[in-house]
């Protein structure tokens, strides 16, 4: 054979035509996956029409100077809005407070309230169960106004909870004036909780008896059952619902709109409130909607952070 033969078979490979068996399949391939999607391709239409569309052209406010009133016709402005926002006091009040009304009411207050429920609910009595689960569940229900109502109605200076320190002689004060981020942390633990509880209930009904009953026969008290046992057990459904307690405390508004406006002198204006103030009230759209990109930007950071706990194995 000679030298040239080992490159004119190479070539003879190189010029081997895919066989139509492989490409028929390829295209088969394609044209079912297309019919599998036409089922959801008005449901994806809807979403870029009024989840993905909004969000753009919010996107494209926030780079301008748009306002309700005085103004002819918007300008570009860059990154103006956002440099302005971390220049800005009240804006930096507003994130450490949403902050701390984020951790008071939602990882601490509902969640561990939440899983105390669900775990106490599930020694007790049937009639305990229902009366407990109903008078917890209608909080939840509630409008947020009618529950900031309510809750403006117990925590004013004339409200219930100082009736309650009055008739047992204990020093009141007019709580939404002196501890007013307290106040709505506390109302949003009352109304939110049902929620958590809700979840780690089905959680707690998925482990099995077996495992717990052994773990009380070898002498293992409530509380290391309850941390080598049950929290391991659920850590995903804790994940799962820190994600989505945080995601909505980061957007409660009416509930503090209601019961201080985000007063007094912005010690309970959350973001949402900075945002609806600046937007609304001060007319500066533009600012206002940036503000409203940083939101969103810290409800993403804190979902990167949950959904990455989700991923490892318990």
């Amino acid at each position: 054979m000679t030298a040239a033969a080992p490159e004119q078979a190479e070539r003879g490979v190189r010029k081997t035509p895919v066989p139509r068996a492989a490409s028929g399949g390829r295209s088969y391939a394609v044209r079912r996956s297309l019919v599998r999607a036409l089922p959801v391709s008005p449901a994806l239409v809807l979403l870029l029409l009024f989840l993905a569309g909004p969000i753009v052209y919010c996107v494209v406010i926030a780079f301008t100077d748009l306002q309700l009133t005085g103004q002819a016709r918007e300008s570009f402005v860059g990154f103006d809005n956002f440099t302005r926002a971390f220049r800005d006091e009240a804006f930096l009040n507003a994130v450490w407070l949403t902050l701390v009304f984020t951790v008071l009411s939602s990882l601490i207050g509902q969640n561990t309230l939440g899983l105390a429920l669900a775990s106490l609910m599930r020694r007790a009595s049937k009639p305990v169960r229902t009366l407990t689960g109903g008078i917890v569940v209608t909080a939840w229900v509630l409008p947020e106004v009618v529950a900031g109502f309510l809750l403006y109605a117990f925590f004013r200076r004339e409200g219930t909870l100082n009736a309650i320190l009055d008739w047992l002689h204990l020093p009141s004060q007019n709580w939404l004036f002196t501890l007013p981020i307290l106040a709505v942390s506390f109302a949003n633990v009352w109304r939110g909780t049902a929620f958590s509880m809700l979840v780690y209930s089905a959680a707690l009904n998925e482990i099995p008896k077996e495992v717990t009953e052994a773990a009380e026969v070898d002498g293992a008290s409530g509380w290391r059952r309850m941390w080598h046992i049950t929290l391991p057990m659920i850590r995903r459904s804790i994940g799962t619902n820190l994600m989505l307690n945080t995601l909505q405390t980061l957007s409660v508004f009416g509930l503090i709109w209601v019961m201080t406006r985000g007063g007094p002198s912005g010690k309970s204006q959350t973001l949402p409130l900075f945002m609806y103030e600046q937007a609304f009230q001060n007319s500066l759209i533009g600012y206002g909607t940036a503000v409203a990109l940083l939101l969103l930007l810290i409800g993403s950071l804190f979902s990167v952070v949950y959904l990455r706990l989700l991923r490892t194995e318990v």
